[in-house]
């Protein structure tokens, strides 16, 4: 297998383009991009059985130019989905973007000053903005080792791929830049995120099955592990975007910090979650401006109607064990009367709930939700756990302490309602108030 140094030439793209093009007909093998320079690229195409690797020192910077992009690039089963990638791959397979080097996407020239109704806490994207990788219908694929930083859109988008790894790669975007999601498995298969870091203006890690790609296939057999994350939403989700099924999905030995979110299962629409386990991890989860979604939860679990006419599916047998939790809110699970959370295990977790913002609580957030004040995010009290519309839960060896000052927000420990199987073993804390119970549980069956 050849192995091709990029040449300096006077067209970036199409120096590296014409070296993977070569690479590929040759049957496949390294192309080289040197260090010790910046490479200005629009979009490259990476092929089967070809290895990007970005040298040490070496940065391969996006366009400023819209031009230089591919806005429709894809052909056969995925033709239609929209392009504006600075790499990507279509139906390829065995290719890998590896090395030490950097992929910018200089995400303030897609900027236009700030969104208004936020201030200067989110900045205004431009009506067209470039996304970063994107890998479309592709099996066997790597990305290791290299930093990527300020992308103006989804960083890593991975589409109906399968066998992926994305190990040791370093991702720091702004956090004031909206949809910048860090690593968005969306209807993927067989997939491990290991020990990488990501800061992100929106969630780091989130699996997704999009309406758009419906009918192929589901997004399953996912392991994300010893990853640290920052987020101005969730840090590791599941969800929104839910038209179709997860399964056996694990997390763990994760550090989350300053985080308006913790870990979050967001069921919206059709699909089922189910075999899910989130252990032995870190969280810190912080109040943001509330045009960010979340609400400093560092545990957040819901399956809410997107729509009136959504019929919203299942989230079962699911285990979250093993958490160390600081955060300005309490843990949510909030279920729909129709679609109840299901055999859910929260098992030894200790969570302290302190302020570390200048931003008030005392909401609940549902968004998105049919029919609800502001989408879903709605005033009301904030306790260590709230449980609602759910069945056959066990809440064991759970420790909820407030600390400092008194918020008039911070209610009880445990705030159970419409609980179908209810089983606590082990719930230590006072409440948020004097004069509250530790305890409010209504219209529960207690079991065990």
């Amino acid at each position: 297998m050849p192995t091709i140094t990029v040449e300096p030439a006077a067209n970036d793209t199409l120096a590296i383009q014409e070296a993977i093009d070569r690479c590929h007909a040759a049957g496949g093998g390294r192309v080289v991009v040197g260090g010790g320079r910046t490479w200005v690229c629009g979009t490259l195409r990476l092929k089967s059985h070809v290895e990007l690797h970005l040298e040490a020192g070496a940065v391969l910077a996006g366009s400023s130019r819209k031009a230089d992009y591919e806005e429709r690039v894809l052909g056969g089963a995925y033709a239609g989905d929209a392009g504006g990638f600075l790499i990507f791959a279509d139906s390829a397979t065995n290719v890998a973007i590896t090395g030490l080097g950097t992929i910018d996407g200089r995400s303030l020239e897609w900027m236009d000053g700030w969104w208004e109704p936020a201030g200067r806490y989110i900045r205004k994207p431009l009506d067209w903005r470039p996304r970063g990788i994107g890998f479309i219908g592709c099996t066997d694929v790597q990305i290791t080792g290299v930093t990527i930083r300020d992308m103006a859109q989804w960083t890593v988008h991975l589409t109906c791929c399968e066998n992926v790894l994305i190990q040791g790669v370093t991702i720091r975007n702004r956090l004031d830049v909206p949809n910048c999601d860090g690593i968005d498995p969306d209807r993927c298969r067989n997939v491990r995120i290991v020990g990488c870091h990501i800061e992100a203006g929106d969630d780091c890690i989130v699996l997704k099955n999009t309406a758009q790609h419906a009918g192929k296939g589901d997004c399953t057999d996912v392991t994300i592990q010893g990853c640290t994350l920052v987020s101005t939403s969730a840090a590791l989700k599941i969800g929104t975007e839910s038209f179709g099924d997860f399964r056996r999905i694990v997390m763990t030995g994760c550090v989350i910090r300053g985080s308006h979110r913790g870990i979050a299962i967001q069921l919206r629409d059709t699909g089922t979650v189910e075999d899910v386990l989130i252990s032995d991890c870190v969280i810190e989860s912080r109040h943001f401006h509330d045009a960010w979604w979340g609400n400093a939860e560092p545990i957040y679990v819901t399956a809410i109607p997107r729509r009136a006419d959504t019929k919203v599916g299942t989230i079962r047998r699911v285990t979250l064990s093993n958490l160390l939790c600081r955060a300005e809110n309490g843990i949510v699970i909030h279920g729909s009367p129709d679609a109840p959370i299901e055999d859910l295990r929260l098992d030894g977790i200790r969570l302290d709930i302190a302020t570390l913002s200048k931003w008030p609580g005392g909401r609940l957030d549902l968004r998105p939700m049919n029919g609800a004040e502001h989408g879903g995010l709605n005033p009301g009290g904030n306790p260590g756990v709230l449980v609602r519309h759910a069945k056959d839960v066990v809440l064991r060896e759970i420790e909820v302490r407030f600390q400092g000052e008194a918020k008039p927000w911070r209610t009880h420990a445990l705030v159970a309602a419409d609980v179908d199987g209810l089983r606590i073993d082990g719930l230590r804390g006072a409440a948020g108030n004097a004069g509250l119970a530790a305890q409010r549980i209504e219209r529960c069956r207690i079991t065990g």
